[in-house]
């Protein structure tokens, strides 16, 4: 589509350390369709969260004398720069036309107020309804992801919940005001495998009923299987492939991605089949030089540590930065 929902070009966040200004997220660029989702994937520390926060733009805390993020780069929703608007502007849009489905959902439920006047809590900020209809759409938010008894259940505290429930009130809360746009990360993280079977439907019957397009991450490729229309893989702030799922799954391209596929169970692999990434993820106050993978690509070459791979369309509609993936998917063929 010509005219993305949202479009993220060069976006770039750097935290502020004793050491300077450190680059989380590098250069990153991505686009959500109207209707379409898209999922972000990568190790812990790659960047992920940090993409999400910097969108919605909650990253920064309030009250700091010296800025603790520096972001910049074009973040275009329906066409308007969100880097350009003032903050007024971005919180009528935040939540209204986006909605942010934060990670450990019983944490991000305030301990000492009742979870039916957080989830209605922006209505009654920004569109000034009354209390009897907020208390309506409340109920009728809860009742909608599933929250058993909701008219008597919104007066409780986040320590009746389950974390499951939990999870179902952070949906409720982000789709009260009907957004375009959910971005939802790592919605099963912490949860056990039934539990995330029915979050991931609630989430899929959501995204139908109200027509949403998202924005999902994870570092669970079983879930974007399911779920993701297109993947985006993020290693230490840089998107090193992406393309259709379909594409990626049946034939990742990239080391790294390669490497997160081996470690995903399949029905046809034994237990001692699978395969990881040798080595821990990368610490960004110490850069790597050329491709930030070399130090554990099994197929890195001398070039690999002194040239920065660019993203190439490798065939049509999937992308990789990779210096040496021609001859690696000859080496697959042999």
């Amino acid at each position: 589509m010509s005219n993305p929902l949202l479009s993220v070009n060069n976006l770039n966040a750097s935290l502020r350390t004793e050491q300077g200004f450190v680059k989380i997220v590098d250069e990153v660029n991505f686009k959500i369709n109207k209707g379409e989702t898209v999922g972000l994937v990568g190790e812990t520390g790659s960047g992920k969260t940090v993409t999400a926060l910097s969108i919605v733009g909650i990253l920064q805390p309030i009250g700091q004398s010296k800025p603790l993020w520096k972001i910049d780069g074009e973040v275009l929703f329906k066409g308007k720069d969100l880097m350009k608007i003032s903050e007024e502007e971005m919180r009528f849009i935040r939540g209204k036309e986006m909605a942010l489905i934060t990670q450990n959902p019983i944490a991000s439920l305030h301990p000492m107020d009742m979870v039916g006047h957080q989830t209605g809590e922006t209505l009654e900020e920004q569109d000034r309804l009354e209390t009897e209809r907020i208390r309506s759409l409340v109920i009728k938010h809860l009742g909608n992801v599933e929250i058993p008894d909701a008219s008597k259940r919104m007066y409780h505290y986040r320590h009746q919940f389950s974390g499951g429930e939990g999870q179902r009130i952070l949906i409720a809360m982000a789709l009260i005001r009907n957004p375009s746009l959910l971005i939802a990360d790592e919605p099963t993280s912490g949860l056990d495998v039934t539990v995330q079977r029915q979050i991931l439907n609630l989430l899929a019957d959501m995204k139908k009923q109200f027509n949403l397009s998202m924005l999902l991450i994870t570092h669970n490729l079983g879930v974007m299987a399911e779920m993701a229309d297109r993947l985006y893989s993020l290693y230490a702030g840089k998107i090193v492939e992406h393309g259709g799922i379909r594409a990626l799954f049946q034939n990742p391209l990239h080391p790294f991605v390669r490497g997160l596929m081996a470690t995903t169970p399949r029905l046809d692999q034994d237990f001692f089949e699978f395969e990881g990434i040798p080595g821990d993820p990368p610490n960004p106050l110490f850069p790597i030089p050329g491709c930030r993978f070399h130090p554990r690509c099994r197929y890195a070459k001398p070039m690999c540590s002194e040239v920065v791979p660019e993203l190439e369309e490798f065939e049509e509609g999937h992308f990789v930065a990779c210096l040496r993936v021609r001859e690696i998917q000859a080496l697959k063929k042999r």
